[in-house]
C-alpha cells in the first residue's frame, strides 16, 4: 500500500537531513531509500522526531547506510530549529539528554555530553605506513589525525582505512583531518560512518577535533602552531562551527557546539 510522508529538508553548516515527525516500522529501509541522492530527496540521514517521558522530545537518527547512529551534533542543531521552541530544550537520544536553543537567527547552541575515552598520539599502520592517531568520544567516537595541506589530503582513501582499522572494532570510528590555523582556529575534513564518504561537515567531529587540538597542546610544547584557546572556530567545508568548553586540570566539561542551521525546504514522498 502506498503512503505519503511529509519531511522538512535541514542542513546544519553542510550537514544535510531529512527531518520526520513519523515514519513506517522499518525507519532503517527508510533512510537507505530517501538519502539516495540520485533516487530519493538526498541527504546525509534522517531525523525522527519522537515523544519522549523523559525530555521536551526524542530525536533519532539514522544514517544514509540505514545504520541508526547514537548521536549527531549538528543533526541535534537541526531538531531544535525544527521544533521552534524558543526555550532551551531537553532532548532525548541514543547517547543521553542534550541541551540546545536557538540562539538567533538560522543559530543554534547545544549542549554536549562531557568527551570520554581520550587517547592521544597512538600509532596506527594505515596502507602500509604507521600513522600517530588520536581518539576521544564525543557522543559517537571519533579519531582524529594532525596534518598539513589538508586540502590535498585523499579523505576518501584514509578515511576508511582508519574508519575500519582493527583498533577501532566492532563499532568503528568517525575520521578527522585537522590542520591548525592559529591560536582558536582549525581547519577538518570528516570521513563519517553511515555516511561511508566525506561529509561536508560533522558537528561530534568538529567538537572532538578542538578538544583534541586543546589537549595535544598541553603535552606538545614543541608545535609551532598551537590551540591553547578554549573557544574554537572550527571550519568546515560547509561553515565555521564554534566550540567551546571548560578544561579542570586533565578533564574537560561543558563542551558547547553552536553554528547555522536552516530550513531548506518542505514536502512530501510517496512510499
Amino acid at each position: 500500500m502506498m503512503r505519503e510522508l511529509n519531511f522538512t529538508k535541514m542542513v546544519g553548516a553542510g550537514n544535510d537531513f531529512i527531518v520526520t515527525n513519523a515514519g513506517p516500522k522499518e525507519l532503517s529501509a527508510l533512510a537507505k531509500k530517501i538519502c539516495d541522492r540520485k533516487t530519493g530527496i538526498g541527504a546525509d540521514g534522517v531525523l525522527v522526531i519522537e515523544k519522549s517521558k523523559i525530555a521536551d522530545f526524542r530525536m533519532r537518527i539514522f544514517n544514509a547506510d540505514g545504520s541508526e547512529a547514537e548521536m549527531c551534533g549538528n543533526g541535534l542543531r537541526c531538531a531544535v530549529l525544527f521544533k521552534g521552541i524558543e526555550k532551551k530544550v531537553k532532548v532525548e537520544t541514543k547517547a543521553g539528554i542534550y541541551e540546545g536553543e536557538i540562539t538567533g537567527e538560522d543559530r543554534v547552541k547545544v549542549k554536549m555530553e562531557d568527551p570520554k575515552d581520550l587517547k592521544l598520539n597512538f600509532p596506527l599502520k594505515v596502507n602500509g605506513r604507521k600513522i600517530k592517531v588520536n581518539f576521544i568520544n564525543t557522543g559517537v567516537p571519533h579519531a582524529v589525525v594532525f596534518v598539513e595541506g589538508l586540502d590535498k589530503i585523499a579523505v576518501d582513501i584514509i578515511g576508511p582505512a582508519i574508519r575500519y582499522h582493527d583498533e577501532f572494532k566492532p563499532q568503528g570510528a568517525n575520521v578527522n583531518f585537522v590542520e591548525i590555523i592559529d591560536d582558536g582556529n582549525i581547519k577538518i575534513r570528516t570521513y563519517e560512518r553511515g555516511v561511508e564518504g566525506e561529509t561536508l561537515s560533522c558537528g561530534t567531529g568538529s567538537v572532538a577535533s578542538a578538544i583534541i587540538a586543546n589537549s595535544k597542546s598541553l603535552f606538545d610544547c614543541a608545535k609551532s602552531k598551537q590551540i591553547t584557546d578554549s573557544k574554537i572556530n572550527v571550519h568546515t567545508q560547509g561553515g565555521v562551527l564554534k566550540v567551546e568548553f571548560k578544561r579542570v586540570i586533565s578533564e574537560v566539561r561543558d563542551v558547547y557546539l553552536e553554528g547555522e542551521a536552516k530550513i531548506v525546504f518542505k514536502g512530501q514522498i510517496t512510499l
